[in-house]
């Protein structure tokens, strides 16, 4: 299990994550926002726990986004496979997500939404996390958004398998990072 919890003066957030089953528990006062965070956690098959309150949208969106990229890039396994890509169909929209969690912080959209593309990169940057987002066709913003969380999702469930090796699959070999 993972436990987040980040305060500031603007926000209080809690994010607990465990890969054993399958709970899901969101509430941020924001109907949206607890319906991607749920779906995200859904196709990853993630059991997560969210509270969160906060005085503005855009701070509880990213702050919520912040503590579960930090949830997420203690819950991925040294030894994952490390890389997701998936295409997801939703209504007129049709979205991909590819990704790499092997430790380099980047993002690249757009999403047709300010609030939910600052949300996949503040969780790409705090996942440490390549997060690259594809809209390859759609009107309707709702189902755009969803199929990207979907998207994510189902890539994050694919790079998260632990490939039955010591350490991450790379051309480097073993990487290791301390800090103080």
């Amino acid at each position: 299990m993972t436990l987040v919890n980040r305060e500031t003066a603007e926000t209080k957030v809690r994010v607990e994550i465990r890969r054993d089953s399958t709970d899901r528990s969101v509430a941020t006062g924001l109907p949206f926002l607890d319906h991607m965070v749920s779906t995200l956690a859904r196709y990853a098959g993630l059991s997560i726990t969210v509270e969160a309150r906060g005085d503005l949208k855009h701070h509880l969106i990213e702050d919520v986004a912040i503590s579960l990229g930090i949830a997420l890039a203690k819950t991925i396994p040294a030894a994952a496979e490390r890389y997701g890509a998936r295409t997801v169909p939703m209504d007129d929209a049709v979205v991909e997500a590819v990704l790499d969690t092997g430790g380099r912080a980047f993002y690249r959209g757009p999403l047709p939404s300010s609030l939910y593309e600052h949300f996949m990169r503040s969780l790409a940057e705090n996942a440490k996390m390549t997060l690259h987002i594809r809209v390859l066709r759609g009107h309707d913003r709702h189902h755009i958004v969803e199929a990207a969380f979907k998207a994510l999702g189902l890539a994050l469930r694919d790079a998260m398998i632990d490939s039955g090796g010591s350490a991450a699959f790379s051309t480097k070999g073993p990487v290791s990072t301390e800090t103080s």
